[in-house]
């Protein structure tokens, strides 16, 4: 690191935790980020003030007036532009050491795998259980950790699925995928603003932690519900007949 980042980073170097080699580890990852709203926005912008230095983001669709009560990385300006270049914009403006690769697409299970083979770790933001599931298996079959998040009204979730670990549940051991049903969007239910912001900044938090060696949310899930302002955390465990991660 040079002077000029020895000072942009010194808050993380004086943590026991990270210190100058867990942030040089910072500099030199890359996170992929799936969606680009609401979750993605705030976890992309603390992945970018951190040092993480590639950030890949992903997603296909435009910035609407609609998305601007929550979705933090993108301005009034910006309506009508793609999410992901919206965002490059702003990250380019916290931090232009920061490498950002814009993809406007919706990735289908063999684009994931592709793109998370290059990526350190891997958040999904994403707001439908055809990706999530996808970027289960991929994330599995690749032993890749992955940063799961989704908020809704007042209630929102953080996952991390480590695979790198033998131990670790998945994506689907809690929601198996047979008995899902129709997915839950902010469109029809609402969303209170604050919360995605949480939720994004947490999966941040935890996609930190996993790229500087610390100890992580793994092996449990947590539960936030904004409007008592109550957290809580469940402890999981793997499902014996997951036929994702049991093999």
């Amino acid at each position: 690191m040079d002077d000029s980042q020895l000072l942009r980073y010194s808050r993380h170097i004086m943590l026991p935790e990270i210190g100058i080699e867990g942030q040089q580890r910072l500099l030199a990852a890359h996170a992929l980020i799936i969606g680009a709203g609401g979750l993605g926005s705030p976890a992309a912008m603390f992945l970018a003030s951190s040092g993480v230095g590639h950030i890949t983001l992903c997603d296909d669709d435009d910035v609407d007036l609609t998305n601007l009560q929550r979705q933090i990385a993108h301005q009034t300006a910006g309506i009508g532009e793609a999410k992901v270049l919206s965002a490059r914009e702003t990250l380019a403006g916290i931090n232009p050491e920061v490498k950002v690769t814009a993809l406007k697409e919706r990735a289908d299970e063999a684009r994931l795998a592709q793109l998370a083979a290059t990526a350190d770790v891997i958040l999904d933001c994403s707001d439908n259980f055809a990706t999530r599931y996808a970027l289960n298996r991929v994330c599995h079959t690749l032993r890749k950790p992955l940063v799961s998040g989704a908020a809704i009204r007042f209630d929102g979730q953080v996952n991390l699925f480590d695979f790198r670990r033998d131990d670790t549940p998945c994506y689907n051991c809690l929601y198996p995928e047979q008995s899902e049903g129709e997915d839950v969007r902010c469109a029809v239910m609402g969303v209170f603003a604050p919360l995605v912001g949480i939720i994004g900044s947490m999966q941040a938090a935890e996609a930190l932690k996993v790229l500087a060696g610390m100890d992580t949310l793994c092996g449990r899930m947590l539960l936030l519900n904004a409007a008592r302002m109550e957290v809580r955390t469940v402890k999981l465990a793997r499902d014996k007949l997951c036929p994702v991660c049991s093999n």
